[in-house]
């Protein structure tokens, strides 16, 4: 995965996408930011252009690799109800592709929500449509994948406003479908990620990171992913 985050069109696009997001989030200078559930931490490095970063992973080897970076403290812990970090301290917290793995996905939230500071904001991304289960959710232990109005629903019920929502993952969204379709109904049990041939990778990368050129101005209607920015409610 360390590797794999580094090189791989779909980490690189959506690094992409959501560098987008945060240079429109107007964060003051010097942000203080929480990635929660970091993993090997292949999104520290953009994170600390936008300030200083701290953070969480449960996985002892990927909290290793995470910290070998030396972008930023990386501490053991896990949602709901093990964040190292006080209350009140982050103007954002970014969580990518984690609460899918979380059963309660609602208390995870409420938590975060309690280390926000007044003016702070969660950005988040998750799967995106239950039809699209398949092999790979499987193999990543994910639990639920979301619509729009589940996941507004779901930070509604903590307190949480959406600021903006989008799906993405557009451009590929029919080829990606069909494939996990595929896979479902032939019961294909090897969903594992893997590096395609560097020109096959370098072109899925580039059509899949133009999408920034759109988010966060506008939203797209439909996606493999979810991305949303998330504040409390007034």
């Amino acid at each position: 995965m360390a590797e794999l985050e580094d090189k791989h069109w779909w980490f690189v696009g959506r690094r992409q996408i959501i560098q987008s997001t945060l240079n429109g989030l107007g964060l003051p200078k010097q942000a203080n930011i929480l990635d929660a559930g970091c993993g090997t931490g292949g999104n520290m490095q953009l994170l600390s252009h936008f300030g200083t970063v701290k953070a969480m992973e449960m996985d002892d080897n990927a909290r290793e690799h995470a910290n070998r970076r030396k972008l930023g403290e990386v501490l053991a812990g896990h949602l709901p109800d093990a964040i190292p970090y006080p209350a009140n301290s982050f103007d954002l917290i970014v969580l990518l592709d984690v609460l899918e793995h979380i059963e309660d996905d609602r208390a995870s939230l409420k938590a975060l929500k309690k280390c926000l500071l007044a003016d702070g904001r969660i950005l988040l991304t998750v799967p995106a449509f239950q039809m699209l289960w398949g092999p790979h959710d499987e193999l990543h232990h994910h639990k639920r994948r979301y619509t729009a109005k589940q996941l507004r629903q779901t930070a509604k019920s903590v307190g949480l406003e959406i600021e903006y929502i989008s799906y993405f993952n557009t451009w590929l969204f029919p080829l990606i479908a069909a494939a996990r379709l595929f896979q479902r109904n032939k019961k294909i049990d090897n969903a594992d990620l893997s590096l395609p041939p560097r020109l096959i990778n370098a072109c899925l990368s580039h059509l899949f990171s133009s999408e920034h050129l759109f988010i966060p101005r506008v939203s797209l209607p439909f996606g493999v992913s979810l991305l949303a920015v998330l504040k409390p409610a007034k």
